[in-house]
């Protein structure tokens, strides 16, 4: 007789995988429900037996012992350099690059720290010269205009008019009452010799000669402090008075008239400026420094002057004010200039520059100075080749920059062909895709 499962039994035991049933349709105990028997299967197989948990716990135990003794993997640290481009690495350059470097030794130099201010560009004062009339009179001939370049005593302008006809007149008299009574002392004397007159005719032939002479003398000053000249004085005492009758102002000074206040025709009162001559071959430019720099300089020292957009211009510092200005309580310098070439124009400005020199310090030139990720340095040679050595600077100046920290007097740094290991080093830093 076959035993037939219920629904409900059947049901459970097609579900069982196909080893219980197996092992169902082999077991002699047929007493015992199929479903408890594969309950009880499936719970002997899941529990552990007890010496597979001991080999477990030992295992764990000798772990534990030896991981005891054992240091933690170290850590990366930070160095302060940051990996790329700037690291000390040696880069050793194509012969080609080599050819084109040059190198110094970091060596003590005073550096010099430079001050500035700005500055402004004026006219040297013995270098300008105005010209005035000293009559009046009438403008009848102008010999210049402005802008031209004058010599020493070119005529600029000549002025007629009545005053100067009558110190011509005066001079002319004068001249000729001193030469008669110079003719009459002399006779006189002749005649008192042999006692022909008496003594008081000498003495007042004597009296008239020197007052004449003296008027004469007077009147010729004059007219040469006028502007007339020997020969033209000389031209009127024998008769020629075609030209002699004007008064021509001539240029005091070699240089460029810059201004003009006379036309032909126009009307001249004495002490009127009719010309401005200018000679800037030489100027002046004059800053303000505060009290506590100026104190460090004195006259004499050379400064720099740079015109916006030029070059600068070497100039001794000439002049130092003794007292502060009351309003910016700062001290008013001045340098004289050479300007033969003309770069500096009276009243522009420039900036103006002096260098006091400290200690000497550990320095490079400058031109060693290079940067490489926003980091300033220098290349330095090693015994493979050149490295990029960061670097703290201080001042500048001189050519020179002050080295703070990175360097010692014992390094040897690139001071041309720097432009070339920095292409290298950015070139080997893109092949290594760091």
């Amino acid at each position: 007789m076959y035993w037939t499962p219920s629904a409900c039994t059947a049901k459970r035991c097609w579900n069982m995988p196909r080893s219980a049933r197996i092992s169902r349709s082999r077991s002699s105990d047929w007493n015992v429900p199929l479903v408890r028997r594969y309950e009880r299967t499936r719970r002997t197989s899941m529990t552990p037996q007890p010496a597979a948990w001991t080999i477990a716990a030992i295992m764990l135990l000798f772990s534990g012992c030896n991981d005891r003794g054992t240091a933690p993997p170290p850590q990366p640290q930070e160095t302060g350099v940051k990996p790329g481009v700037g690291r000390a690495r040696v880069i050793q350059p194509p012969p080609v690059v080599q050819t084109r470097l040059r190198t110094e030794p970091v060596t003590l130099h005073a550096v010099p720290e430079i001050v500035t201010a700005p500055g402004e560009v004026s006219l040297d004062l013995r270098q300008v010269a105005k010209v005035t009339s000293r009559i009046a009179g009438q403008a009848e001939h102008i010999h210049a205009q402005l802008g031209d370049h004058v010599k020493k005593g070119q005529p600029l302008v000549a002025i007629g008019g009545l005053q100067l006809d009558q110190l011509i007149e005066e001079y002319l008299v004068w001249k000729a009452q001193a030469d008669v009574a110079d003719n009459s002392f002399r006779r006189t004397q002749k005649l008192r010799v042999d006692d022909i007159v008496p003594e008081r005719k000498l003495i007042e032939d004597k009296g008239r000669f020197l007052e004449s002479q003296a008027r004469y003398q007077h009147i010729r000053e004059k007219l040469l402090n006028m502007g007339l000249s020997i020969a033209e004085l000389a031209a009127l005492e024998r008769g020629h008075q075609d030209e002699t009758h004007r008064y021509t102002l001539t240029a005091p000074i070699a240089g460029t008239i810059v201004a003009q206040n006379v036309v032909r025709g126009q009307g001249v009162a004495p002490g009127a400026e009719l010309f401005e001559v200018v000679d800037t071959s030489r100027v002046w430019v004059f800053a303000n420094l505060p009290i506590e720099q100026a104190r460090k300089f004195k006259e004499g020292q050379p400064g720099s002057i740079t015109p916006k957009g030029g070059e600068p211009i070497t100039a001794p510092l000439t002049y130092l004010a003794p007292v502060a200005d009351e309003t910016t309580r700062t001290i008013r310098i001045r340098f004289e200039v050479a300007n033969t070439q003309g770069a500096l124009k009276p009243g522009e400005y420039v900036d103006v520059s002096l260098p006091l020199v400290g200690a000497p310090t550990l320095a490079v030139p400058i031109t060693a100075i290079t940067t490489v990720e926003n980091q300033r340095g220098v290349f330095v040679r090693r015994e493979q080749g050149f490295a990029f050595v960061p670097i703290d600077s201080g001042r500048e100046g001189g050519g020179w920059i002050e080295i703070q920290k990175g360097l010692s007097d014992q390094d040897t740094v690139v001071t041309e062909g720097v432009f070339d290991l920095k292409n290298v080093l950015l070139k080997e830093h893109i092949g290594s895709g760091e």
